[in-house]
């Protein structure tokens, strides 16, 4: 006897005393034995051993062991063993492989998810006892090299911290674990799985495809599933996808029956459209166990391919998971497998016990047979006959990596035997036993290329990132079932060739032909933009509207900041899009530019007409009176003062935003310039009346001519430093008005524009004074009375041009300044002319010398020289 340290099992007692060397008792067989002068150790979950009290029927059908307890069947993992027969019986026809041995063997063992019953089942398998005998081994000569098991991470860590304290190789066919890569803690266990960390990856993938923001999630409560959800919540922030619960199925709940927590109710009852679902089959049946029966849920579910989802409890239960999505693992076809499993039945292998009750079980269950002889259960039939609920025809990513397993030890067995004969370790009439630990070096540099023609690797490290196909899967109304692919997800692909959907046959099978609606709060409309709600996830917000001037549309929905328009466009009354603005100007075609024209036109023809009847009563006294001279040049001015306000009108360009300020200022200046130069006239005329004293000579018609001569160069000197340093240019102002460009001229220097202004407004002071002292002199002939009035009116319409021109933007602001010059050049020319072409036109008889001495001779002699000098 080998004798065996265990140390913790207290839950076990021997059946004999520990003081007596206990008998060994008579070898009992696994589930499925077939001897071979090496044998490779296999743990599957094949049935289980709790019942439903509930809804148990149907699904699994009794194990015929009638010594214990009721055994019910998992008929969808039977594929795994015939992957397991296949690959020995391939191995054992191939005479490449194992040479200098007869055959390869396998002992099967069913792999329950109860740390009690794994490791009972392992020590069965270690003592080589149908009764459990701690402590002791009755096997004879060792043939089991190695041991394969480990259909989820939870029996691996069981299964292998029994299986390390032999050193017996271990390899896990389940979804690749990173926990267990630590060899540390797993030194002689390996994975040959795929690598599946980018799975979550793929999942959020999907949700930003469908614009699904408010998911849940279930999963098991345990390293893997905390690791899976720490990934997917992480990756699901990044794109603005919001984990509305995450419900966390305990361990103790590995059961095919009802669950006794209230999590099913929870997720049921739950507004979220969409579930994502991770966990390996047994540990989510308890999902399906606890779901209503005949309800549809409306909700869409994606799973991994840990977990299959057509294993349930009863026919119709297929409902709540219609449309679901699965992200199952690509793998290639393995030559003849399927012809395989389409030959085999219990005629084929009468020797095995477990395939006729697999296949009485699965077939009495689905034609709905209570009560039918397994001697008479369909033996002509085959397994393609099966629906997809108790057999898959095609290999599932577990059976590919058994068959991968198999050939990965049959290989190191080959290796191993062929160094042990270079070394003569086997000489002729001696025997050579194999130490399972002995193939640990020859598994870690084990690498092949399989019948498929995927590269395989025992050493986990250099195992690849897994493929996925997105299936879907349909339930119809006649109770058959099946997968569809839908899409494909591969890590490693480039970007945007690693994700691929097929909407038109995705939607089909969801409700009404539409996309579900996974959202916390609806998408805010155009125009609006989010506004968190606190102490919620950024998924639920409200929808305020976009501040003035800002615009939210189809790409930028659903931001927090809406967005400006740019400052050739503005925003639209509903704030969703940006509309070009309109360039805007005082244009001579619109109504306003056509009737300021017209106005410029009239009173420049006029102050025309005004001129011409100076000229051709020139000789009069009254058009002698003031100076005519100054007359004659104040009218011209005044006709240059109403045409520059046409420079005003029309698209702005660099000639006439340099003519515009600067003729306007200087035609005015000659023109305030006139008018003051008259007052001083006829102030000088009334003051100085002794003919032969020196201030005689101011009164000459030169000295009127020199001051506006001086006063006009003035302004000619700041207009050309204003054009010299800053002039004027034409520009276009954005901002003025949200929905308008407009087109303007930009004054250049504001200084040398209000030095301008400034000055003439200066002059126009000046002029108002003295005609306001000169007010109460005779007025026969005198204009000091209208120059007052005039200049009264001029300074009035300029003081008041002053704040609306600062207030008004754009084209109000030309028209403002159009109609001053207009306003005010028209006062000028009422208030001194009008009256004059009056009495010429109206009443001659006034405009005479006879009249003039009539009318004098009311006033003293000082007086009538006065007038007489100012009329001269």
């Amino acid at each position: 006897m080998i004798p065996v340290i265990l140390v913790m099992l207290p839950q076990f007692s021997p059946s004999v005393p520990q003081t007596q060397k206990p008998p060994c008792f008579p070898k009992t067989s696994p589930s499925l034995s077939r001897d071979g002068d090496l044998v490779i150790g296999t743990f599957l979950p094949l049935y289980s051993i709790e019942v439903s009290s509930v809804r148990g029927a149907g699904l699994f059908e009794s194990h015929p062991d009638k010594g214990c307890r009721d055994y019910r069947w998992l008929h969808k993992n039977y594929q795994q063993v015939l992957a397991l027969v296949f690959a020995v019986e391939e191995i054992n026809k191939d005479p490449n492989l194992l040479p200098n041995i007869s055959s390869l063997g396998f002992h099967l063992y069913n792999a329950y998810h109860s740390d009690e019953r794994t490791l009972e089942s392992s020590l069965q398998w270690l003592s080589g006892q149908g009764q459990l005998v701690p402590n002791y081994s009755c096997r004879g000569q060792e043939k089991s090299v190695v041991v394969i098991g480990g259909a989820t991470s939870a029996l691996s860590v069981q299964m292998g911290t029994l299986l390390d304290l032999y050193k017996v190789p271990q390899i896990s066919y389940g979804p690749f674990d990173s926990i267990l890569s630590d060899e540390s803690q797993f030194p002689f266990l390996y994975q040959l799985a795929h690598k599946d960390s980018s799975l979550y990856h793929g999942m959020v993938q999907l949700m930003i495809h469908f614009e699904w923001t408010w998911v849940g999630l279930v999963t098991t409560d345990d390293m893997r599933g905390e690791e899976f959800l720490w990934n997917l919540r992480r990756d699901m922030i990044k794109h603005g996808i919001c984990l509305a619960f995450a419900e966390k199925i305990p361990v103790s709940e590995r059961r095919h029956t009802e669950s006794q927590d209230m999590f099913v109710p929870r997720i049921m009852q739950s507004s979220v459209k969409v579930i994502v679902i991770h966990g390996d089959t047994d540990s989510l049946m308890i999902l399906r166990y606890s779901q209503p029966i005949d309800i549809f849920l409306w909700k869409v579910w994606i799973s991994t391919y840990h977990w299959d989802i057509t294993m349930r409890p009863q026919w119709h239960d297929g409902y709540s998971f219609h449309g679901a999505l699965s992200f199952s693992q690509m793998t290639k076809d393995v030559p003849g497998f399927k012809t395989f499993i389409r030959t085999v039945n219990p005629d084929k292998y009468p020797e095995d016990i477990l395939l006729k009750d697999f296949w009485c079980s699965a077939f009495k269950d689905q034609e709905k047979l209570e009560n039918q002889d397994q001697k008479e259960c369909s033996p002509n039939t085959s397994l393609e006959a099966l629906s997809l609920r108790f057999f898959d025809m095609t290999m599932t990513s577990l059976s590919y990596t058994i068959y991968n397993a198999v050939h990965a030890v049959a290989r190191a067995l080959h290796e191993m035997l062929l160094m042990a004969s270079e070394k003569e370790s086997i000489r002729d009439g001696e025997s050579w036993t194999l130490q399972p630990w002995q193939l640990h070096s020859f598994l870690k540099n084990t690498q092949f290329i399989n019948s498929a023609g995927d590269q395989v690797f025992v050493v986990d490290s250099e195992n690849s990132e897994a493929q996925y196909d997105i299936m879907k899967y349909l339930f119809f109304q006649n109770e058959t079932e099946t997968l569809v692919k839908v899409g494909q997800f591969i890590p490693n692909a480039p970007l945007g060739q690693d994700f691929t959907i097929c909407e038109e046959e995705i939607v089909q099978s969801w409700f009404e032909s539409k996309y579900p609606h996974a959202v916390c709060t609806d998408s805010c409309g155009l125009g609006f933009r989010k506004t968190s709600r606190e102490g919620e996830p950024i998924c639920c917000f409200d929808c305020s509207p976009c501040p003035e001037g800002e615009i939210s549309h189809q790409k930028s929905k659903d931001m927090k900041h809406c967005m400006k328009c740019p400052e050739e466009e503005y925003p639209s009354p509903e704030r969703d899009r940006c509309l070009p603005k309109a360039i805007t100007f005082l244009d001579i075609k619109e109504p306003l530019g056509m009737a300021l024209a017209c106005v410029a036109l009239f009173f420049s023809v006029l102050t025309a007409l005004i001129l011409g009847v100076f000229v051709k009563f020139r000789d009069t006294p009254i058009v002698k009176a003031n100076n005519r001279t100054l007359s004659y040049i104040l009218l011209i001015s005044l006709i240059f003062c109403f045409l520059c306000s046409l420079l005003f009108i029309g698209h702005p360009t660099t000639a006439t935003c340099l003519l515009r300020q600067t003729t306007f200022g200087l035609v005015f200046t000659v023109a305030v310039s006139c008018i003051l130069a008259k007052t001083i006239m006829v102030i000088l005329a009334f003051k100085v009346t002794i003919p032969g004293r020196r201030k005689m000579i101011w009164l000459r018609p030169g000295v009127s001519n020199c001051v506006v001569l001086l006063c006009s160069g003035i302004q000619v000197i700041l207009c050309g430093i204003w054009l010299g340093i800053s002039p004027p240019f034409p520009d276009t102002d954005l901002y003025s008005q949200p929905n308008q460009i407009i087109i303007e001229c930009n004054e250049g220097s504001v200084l040398g524009f209000y030095s301008v202004l400034g000055y003439m407004g200066f002059l126009a002071l000046g002029s108002f004074m003295v005609a306001f002292l000169a007010r109460s002199l005779p007025d026969t002939f005198n204009e000091a009375k209208f120059i007052t009035f005039s200049m009264l009116v001029f300074c009035s319409v300029w003081v008041s041009f002053l704040p609306t021109y600062q207030s008004t933007k754009g084209k109000a602001m030309v028209v403002v300044e159009i109609f001053s010059i207009l306003a005010s050049s028209a006062g000028l020319l009422g208030c001194i002319f009008i009256p004059k072409c009056y009495v010429i036109l109206l009443r001659p008889h006034e405009n005479t010398q006879e009249y003039i001495r009539n009318k004098s001779g009311q006033h003293s002699v000082r007086e009538f020289e006065g007038i007489r000098i100012a009329s001269s």
